[in-house]
């Protein structure tokens, strides 16, 4: 009979574990080609995905903020995290080069971790210092009370910590101690990708020249020295991109016959496209977001702002939604919890898109859920005086609350019906429309006032 309480932490609901060995790339793959992490990243739609993914998260502003008793939100720049997540996690990383790196780690490995530099009490967190994810660099146990300990080796030291001296930021899985490792589950993809660019390089590498034989004559037998002789003479001129002549005479009536696939018939741009898409998948990143259009389309036009805005919701807002709930579950104490939280500023990524943010600064000062301060200093404008007042177009204000502007209500609701029967003051439009009339049927004009 097992007695150990936390016995349950062994037996998950669902057991998905990464193939054996696969962290490694030591796995067999049907292609033959064993793809590591590094030779994954000499994979170009791997590391554009990788590269799209960790830029990406790692530009958008980590803002940390304070929730007012309103429900509102204010940045907590008073609070020790705010500058480490914000500005600069330890002492040699910008905060970009830190969720780059986190971002990367989730992508390649499974895992983002980070070990926490604590103050000399243990109630502060000085700094966040990267540590690598790798199975060989990192092995993460439960001891016998089920809590998490975390062994690896950092700047030559080892450490064994505790979880609560750990920040760890879990990818995609099945509720396991560890992410699934997307090099380890993709290994097939990524070997068959390897294999088509080894053919393609051996290609080009013979110079474009199909594989061929030589055929001798019936009852015809070289023995070693002709052999090489026919080697030198025909062979080696002939073989590979430097070959000196591409013409010869086959004497004594040798013939010659082809015995590789020629590239188009392999299909290997076809087969090339394929595993860019392919690869694509495990990332869930839009082929056309790395440059790889299909036949007909292009970078621009409504159809790939459709695609990018998918793109937010679908694939990159996972990355976002894991690290903000890390943070607050492995960074802030209890306590802290309903007040105090981090959150990604999605809006940054429309810096690039002025168009976008004129309509979204115009929609917010219209409808007065933005003041011209606040957005002022989205921009890193100065405050302006009386600029800090909500607004809205009169002609959307409730009816209720016409009196309340410059005239008596009748004048109001007369103005607010004409403006929106039609465009103008109705005094004014059939003033025009009389002047008009007296002038086209020849009689005198009434006089400008």
């Amino acid at each position: 009979m097992n007695l150990n309480p936390f016995s349950w932490w062994n037996k998950p609901a669902l057991k998905v574990q990464d193939p054996e060995n696969s962290r490694r790339g030591s796995s067999g793959v049907y292609t033959g080609r064993r793809v590591d992490v590094a030779g994954a990243m000499q994979i170009s739609t791997w590391w554009a995905c990788t590269r799209l993914l960790s830029e990406t998260v790692g530009t958008l502003p980590a803002g940390f903020y304070e929730r007012q008793a309103d429900g509102s939100k204010k940045p907590a720049t008073d609070h020790d995290l705010y500058t480490l997540l914000h500005d600069s996690p330890n002492a040699d990383q910008t905060a970009v080069q830190f969720w780059e790196g986190l971002v990367l780690s989730i992508c390649t490995y499974g895992d983002g971790v980070a070990m926490k530099e604590m103050s000399s009490d243990g109630k502060r967190i000085l700094a966040l210092t990267p540590i690598s994810a790798a199975p060989g660099d990192l092995t993460i146990r439960r001891d016998d009370r089920g809590a998490l300990r975390y062994r690896f080796n950092h700047r030559g030291k080892t450490y064994d910590l505790s979880e609560d001296r750990i920040f760890h930021v879990r990818g995609f899985g099945a509720g396991g101690d560890r992410g699934l490792s997307p090099i380890a589950f993709a290994r097939q993809s990524l070997g068959l990708a390897d294999a088509i660019a080894l053919s393609a390089g051996s290609t080009f590498k013979n110079g474009m020249k199909a594989s061929v034989f030589f055929k001798a004559p019936a009852g015809v037998k070289l023995d070693k020295e002709q052999r090489e002789d026919f080697k030198k003479a025909f062979i080696d001129p002939y073989v590979g991109a430097e070959a000196n002549t591409s013409a010869g005479l086959l004497e004594h009536g040798f013939d010659v016959s082809t015995v590789s696939l020629p590239p188009k018939d392999a299909e290997m741009l076809l087969s090339w496209r394929f595993t860019v898409e392919e690869i694509c998948r495990w990332h869930r990143v839009p082929p056309i977001l790395i440059g790889h259009s299909a036949p007909g389309q292009t970078m621009f036009g409504a159809g790939v702002e459709q695609i990018m805005l998918a793109w937010y919701t679908l694939g990159l807002r996972p990355y976002l939604t894991r690290i903000e709930q890390a943070i607050k579950k492995q960074l802030l104490r209890p306590e802290e919890r309903q007040r105090y939280f981090c959150e990604f500023n999605i809006e940054g990524l429309l810096r690039a898109d002025s168009a976008g943010r004129a309509a979204l600064y115009a929609s917010a000062g219209q409808n007065g859920w933005m003041d011209r301060n606040e957005i002022r200093a989205k921009e890193n404008l100065p405050s302006r005086p009386g600029a800090d007042k909500l607004t809205v177009q009169s002609n959307l204000l409730p009816i209720e609350q016409l009196g309340q502007a410059v005239g008596s209500p009748e004048q109001q609701l007369r103005s607010a019906m004409s403006n929106l029967l039609f465009g103008g003051d109705l005094d004014s439009i059939i003033d025009a429309r009389m002047k008009a009339m007296m002038g086209h049927n020849g009689g005198p004009q009434l006089d400008e006032e």
